[in-house]
């Protein structure tokens, strides 16, 4: 994670990436009510790039694959709706907003709404150059390690699992991090220091897990 643990950034990466409609065609998408005119290639540009993010947020916060697929949609549309009322600063801390409220939303109606196409990503959509492929027993040992992070992830209580996705996944400062959850950036480091320490218990051998929970009470 960071603030120098000496070890790397707690990352698990989706094998999706979000299409939407929107993204598809040159007008809103059925269904999306347009905020004004010139207001879709904004749109476009400045909220699209962030979808991957929204998806992961709505992943780890519902623990459901399938709603948080809903959940982004519906939050998308929401976001397209009120891009005219979007003043600026960080467009994806704004998005992430709206996604978690949708999420409790979501998660307290049991409702969602369908509509985003899953494409898998292929080489030609990273600017970067793709790793060599790995044998066959290291892709089995990185779906599992991704597979246990994943799960230690999702066992930690919310608001701490929150915290964590949105600092050491999505890499929000703290400040990104107080707007999205709406509380003080102390608040927000409290959280993000107690969901690590749990995080460690989860993931590192007992004597290392110890010295994590150190640094993260300084």
């Amino acid at each position: 994670m960071k603030q120098g643990t000496g070890r790397e950034p707690v990352k698990t990466s989706s094998p999706h990436r979000f299409t939407p409609r929107l993204a598809a065609s040159s007008g809103p998408a059925p269904g999306f009510n347009a905020p004004g005119a010139g207001h879709t290639g904004d749109f476009r540009q400045v909220i699209l790039p962030h979808l991957d993010g929204a998806y992961n947020l709505a992943r780890y916060l519902t623990r459901d694959p399938v709603l948080s697929e809903d959940i982004v949609q519906d939050a998308v549309l929401r976001a397209f709706r009120a891009f005219g009322q979007f003043r600026g600063g960080s467009a994806r801390a704004w998005l992430l907003m709206i996604v978690r409220n949708c999420c409790r939303t979501s998660l307290a109606s049991g409702n969602g709404t369908a509509g985003f196409a899953l494409h898998e990503a292929s080489a030609e959509d990273s600017d970067e150059q793709a790793d060599p492929a790995p044998n066959p027993e290291e892709a089995l040992q990185r779906k599992s390690d991704a597979e246990r992070v994943r799960a230690a992830i999702e066992d930690i209580p919310e608001p701490f699992r929150e915290a964590v996705v949105l600092r050491d996944l999505e890499e929000l400062s703290y400040a990104e991090i107080a707007q999205v959850t709406g509380v003080p950036i102390g608040t927000v480091m409290s959280r993000l220091s107690r969901g690590r320490s749990l995080l460690a218990n989860e993931l590192l051998p007992p004597q290392a897990s110890e010295g994590e929970q150190s640094r993260s009470a300084k």
